[in-house]
């Protein structure tokens, strides 16, 4: 890798400390989850819901018609599991043909196009968010009621609440910044532990029930709100309070797309594992649900109107009894319900990273969504989204009442999106049994979008205006991107083939603005030397007198009369104005090609920076716009950089060395390295020096790979000139000759020990030869271009190179069956 140790930024080493050494992009393969740890990963947040969707309903109920709210909760309770039945029918059938992240996001793009597709985009976007901030806010209640269970108030404030709450977020970020692997054995036990508390609780609770042991408790208690039913069901429950009711426990649904938006992850066959996973996951939604809401009829287990002791709290508390038994088998449901809750926020960081980086590449959001993290993850998603999570919960403080008013609209226009997706899919393709199917998918897209309305009614007043206003302006903020974008392309791509071989100037001038004399400006002049130039201009735009005598000296005095310095007045200090005038004197012949070089001191650290203007940016941007004009900038480092980049040898140039060196014709041997160059590679006296930096900085250096066995390959560093041998490695580059060149292909491969070039000739392409492929190579050692080198060497691809994410199954691909 050549004698030069280059040092890693703080930035990076915290990284590498915080996160682990990074993963190489072959890595991601390996990276997909079974169908045990994907039902752990990606359902917490659906079956998570057990433990406060029953309590939601009657959150509605009790505070309008008392006791009778437990008749009405069963009938309530159907009606959402008969919601469930049919949208899991529905998300089997997208699972199976859009193999690829996206959801309800990609089936409304592939059937309705790109722009109405950022309905579920936007959709998904809100839902994420209130996912993130309902289920850890709900955690930290599962938390509050297990100690605050006989009314001590020692966690029952909001701000210990919201900072509990704020705190899982960021652990939960972090965990997921290390990557899905490590976020998967970190979150998959959780899930079956709640499964086998709750399981047991409601298996319990039902024989105490057969039995006749468990009976309904007074519901009339300090702390909860209390509706009264003295002229009959009728009259004391209107249809308004059942459709909050039954909005309310809609939000045990959410997390239901988490499957879909996360269908990437899943091993091969990605299709038929998630399909499974989905199934299983709803079953046991559906049961336990069921199961908590027979229990509360059985108990009168009634919510609070802080939120604690939770509905689940008392049932436990009811099931299990007082004995020393009952009190650990109390908090061993309470544990694994905060577990759960918390986790079931993780499902959020597992598909709101892959949504951003699908509507990403269709251009709807920053570029920066699409690009993979230190870990393989789309880190600036992860980190979006929690940033945006904590704003709510502080916002909300936390409350699980007020968000909840929030939620489910999000997710069930996804499920509009998907079901009528699929219908318009089966309409299209018209496969085998696809008429069973088309009812199936519209049945869940009416009895969705049913839904919707309902929730932006009856819980308007409560807080879903905010998402009612929220979701048009957040589509409009897409649109409007997405035409940026646009426009941006088209202004790049229009012209650039003409653009590429329009005719080369005839003449090439090169401007050095000079501030002051100094060695930013001198690395600067250097530069400049080597682009050979047909005329070579030093400028100086005179602001003050003083300070343009003392340079013009200077000049003189260093022996540079043969390298013109231009004094140019600047009466109104308009440096941008008079470079912009300058450059377009310099071009306004046609046939002139100007490149602007501006010497910026690069400085470390914030305080720094603030103290110097950024004038150079400024100009660079403005003379850019020129025709036949280029602005470049020509960094120089300071401070702490500098001087991790440049061992200043111990016989450091003088003043009068600069100065004889600056004196020589412009043409001459270049200025010393450790001067102006901000990477100077030490002499023999440095060696020692430079080989302890290299072991330093070795691990930080390289990413953390796995390469295979290479039988019979020989370190490239042992090879010999005109020997016959066996190499192996990675394919760190690969050269694209252009169609008018002579046909070949050049790839450099490096292992452990160094890099040899293979070229293959009279080839354009060859099949498995591309950057990061893991490769053997057998053929003749010698030279080429001063290079060590391989020519036609009989190659062996060991491993294909990762692409990066996992192929799409288009709507015109057979699906996996099982």
């Amino acid at each position: 890798m050549g004698s030069l140790a280059l040092p890693e930024p703080l930035s990076y080493r915290l990284k590498r400390r915080l996160l682990g050494p990074p993963l190489t992009t072959e890595r991601l393969s390996e990276e997909k989850l079974s169908k045990v740890i994907a039902l752990g990963v990606l359902s917490p947040d659906c079956i998570s819901s057990t433990a406060y969707g029953t309590e939601e309903m009657l959150n509605q109920l009790v505070p309008v018609v008392g006791v009778i709210a437990f008749s009405l909760l069963l009938p309530v309770t159907f009606a959402i599991l008969l919601v469930l039945f049919f949208v899991t029918l529905s998300y089997r059938e997208v699972v199976m043909v859009y193999t690829k992240a996206g959801g309800s996001y990609v089936v409304a793009r592939d059937n309705f196009g790109p722009r109405v597709a950022q309905i579920s985009a936007v959709a998904l976007i809100i839902d994420y968010v209130l996912t993130v901030c309902v289920q850890s806010a709900a955690g930290t209640d599962a938390l509050v009621s297990a100690v605050d269970i006989h009314g001590h108030l020692v966690l029952n404030h909001t701000a210990y609440i919201l900072a509990i709450t704020i705190a899982i977020v960021v652990l939960l970020t972090y965990g997921n910044l290390r990557g899905i692997r490590e976020a998967g054995r970190t979150f998959a036990l959780p899930t079956y532990l709640f499964i086998l508390g709750i399981g047991a609780l409601v298996v319990f609770g039902l024989v105490r029930v057969a039995l006749g042991q468990l009976h309904p408790h007074p519901i009339n208690l300090p702390g909860v709100d209390v509706g009264h039913s003295t002229s009959g069901l009728i009259e004391g429950a209107s249809v308004l309070v059942v459709l909050r009711a039954f909005a309310n426990g809609g939000s045990s649904l959410t997390g239901l797309e988490a499957i879909s938006n996360g269908v990437a992850n899943f091993r091969n066959p990605a299709g038929r594992n998630a399909r499974r996973v989905l199934v299983i996951m709803s079953t046991v939604l559906g049961t336990l649900v069921l199961g908590v809401s027979i229990l509360a009829v059985a108990t009168h287990a009634v919510p609070f109107h802080n939120g604690n002791p939770t509905v689940l709290s008392q049932e436990a508390r009811y099931v299990f009894g007082d004995s020393s038994a009952g009190k650990v088998a109390f908090y061993y449901v309470q544990l694994v319900s905060m577990l759960i809750l918390w986790t079931g926020a993780n499902t959020s960081f597992n598909g709101f990273p892959n949504l951003a980086s699908f509507v990403a590449e269709d251009a709807y959001l920053p570029r920066q969504l699409t690009r993979r993290g230190h870990r393989l993850v789309f880190s600036n998603g992860i980190l979006i989204l929690a940033v945006a999570s904590i704003v709510l919960l502080i916002a909300t403080e936390a409350s699980v009442n007020a968000l909840v008013s929030l939620y489910a609209i999000g997710v069930f226009v996804g499920f509009t999106m998907a079901g009528s997706g699929m219908v318009k899919h089966h309409l299209t393709r018209r496969e085998s049994g696809w008429r069973r199917k088309l009812v199936v998918n519209g049945f869940a897209a009416v009895l969705s979008f049913i839904i919707v309305g309902i929730l932006a009614v009856v819980k308007f007043t409560e807080g879903a205006w905010l998402v009612v206003v929220l979701f048009p302006l957040l589509f409009v903020v897409l649109i409007r991107l997405h035409r940026q974008y646009t426009e941006e392309k088209t202004e790049l791509e229009e012209n650039a083939p003409r653009a590429a071989e329009a005719p080369v100037m005839r003449r090439h001038v090169v401007l050095v603005f000079v501030e002051r004399m100094d060695l930013a400006t001198a690395r600067a002049l250097q530069y400049a030397r080597t682009l050979q130039p047909d005329e070579l201009r030093a400028v100086h735009f005179v602001l003050d007198t003083a300070v343009a005598q003392e340079l013009e000296q200077q000049w003189s005095s260093l022996g540079l009369s043969r390298f013109p310095l231009d004094l140019i007045e600047c009466p109104d200090r308009r440096l941008t104005r008079a470079s912009m005038e300058l450059v377009a004197e310099v071009v306004e012949d046609g046939r002139t090609e100007v490149s602007v070089l501006l010497p910026r001191r690069v400085f470390e650290g914030v305080w720094r920076r603030v103290l110097h203007d950024r004038t150079a940016d400024s100009i660079a941007g403005f003379v850019s716009q020129l025709p036949n004009a280029t602005a470049t900038i020509v960094p120089f480092p300071l401070g702490k950089r500098r001087r991790e980049l440049v061992p200043w040898r111990s016989d450091q140039p003088s003043r009068a060395e600069l100065e004889a060196v600056l004196a020589e014709e412009p043409r001459s041997e270049r200025l010393p390295a450790a001067l102006v160059h901000p990477w100077h590679v030490p002499g023999a006296e440095g060696e020692g020096a430079r080989r302890a930096a290299e072991k330093r900085h070795a691990a930080e250096r390289a990413p953390e790979t796995r390469m295979p066995p290479l039988p019979g390959a020989i370190p490239i560093a042992q090879l010999r000139w005109r020997q016959r041998a066996k190499v192996g490695g990675r394919i760190r580059a690969v050269r694209v000759q252009p169609r008018a060149g002579v046909p070949s292909v050049e790839c450099t491969l490096a292992d452990a020990t160094g890099q040899i070039l293979l070229v293959f000739q009279g080839r354009r392409r060859y099949p498995g030869v591309e950057p990061g492929a893991v490769i053997t190579a057998e053929g003749m050692v010698g030279d080429r271009n001063h290079r060590t080198a391989m020519i036609n060497p009989v190659v062996v691809i060991v491993r294909p190179a990762e692409t990066g994410a996992a192929p799409p199954t288009t709507a015109g691909e057979p699906s996996e069956q099982e």
